[in-house]
């Protein structure tokens, strides 16, 4: 296995680290981003611990390749906000558009360099929607339909059976956004695609290590991890 440290948007105020981790053998393309909005820290950190334990061999990629790109937006990280514009409405919404934001030009061309088979996009969101509907925290955001809505559900069931507290449980939520990252790389690029949602509300360790854990599950289902 082989880690290796790259920039995204090199030479320009927008650069940001990010790992391509190849395991032993061939195998799917998975990508991981966070930090899209700079105001979600659990889902950067659960982002940047993945890439160390990686990087340490402490976790190990038995095929494929894994790319991952812990803080998107570093601007809006060290203004602790979601970000001027919102960015994750700045992607391409269909093949002759183009990215509204140099930033998310350059991660699409990044996704559109690897071709990912999946794809997760991390972030965190105000409000239990075990609690109401409209809320999004403890969701996972998927395409009605899609193979990805299939694994998301399962690997939320997996996810449920550890939860002891029910109102912190995780529910699927069927959306479709233009100009997210999520709907970008679903409809250009024919990834399976995930949008995940922590709450805010939790405690931060605990948020941190549900998204560890649901990008765990997704690694595990490509066959990419043991």
């Amino acid at each position: 296995m082989s880690a290796t440290k790259h920039i995204l948007a090199p030479n320009t105020p927008y650069a940001t680290p990010y790992y391509v981790i190849n395991g032993h053998r061939p195998g799917p393309v998975f990508m991981v981003v966070s930090g899209i909005h700079g105001n979600e820290p659990a889902s950067i950190r659960a982002a940047q611990a993945l890439a160390g334990k990686f990087r340490r061999r402490e976790l190990v990629l038995a095929g494929g390749r894994l790319i991952i790109v812990p803080l998107v937006n570093q601007r809006a990280y060290r203004q602790k906000s979601r970000g001027v514009p919102d960015l994750n409405r700045t992607f391409p919404h269909v093949s002759a558009s183009r990215a509204g934001h140099p930033l998310s030009a350059a991660l699409f061309r990044l996704a559109r360099q690897h071709r990912p088979t999946w794809y997760l996009d991390l972030h965190e969101a105000n409000g239990l929607s075990q609690l109401n509907r409209k809320r999004v925290g403890q969701t996972l955001l998927v395409s009605q339909g899609t193979s990805a809505a299939a694994a998301a559900r399962q690997i939320i069931n997996k996810m449920n059976r550890k939860v002891g507290i029910t109102a912190h449980r995780f529910n699927i939520k069927h959306r479709e956004r233009s100009g997210t990252s999520r709907m970008a790389v679903q409809q250009l690029l024919g990834a399976r695609a995930v949008t995940v949602e922590t709450c805010w509300s939790l405690d931060f360790a605990l948020r941190v290590k549900y998204q560890q854990q649901i990008v765990s599950h997704f690694l595990k289902r490509a066959g990419m991890i043991g």
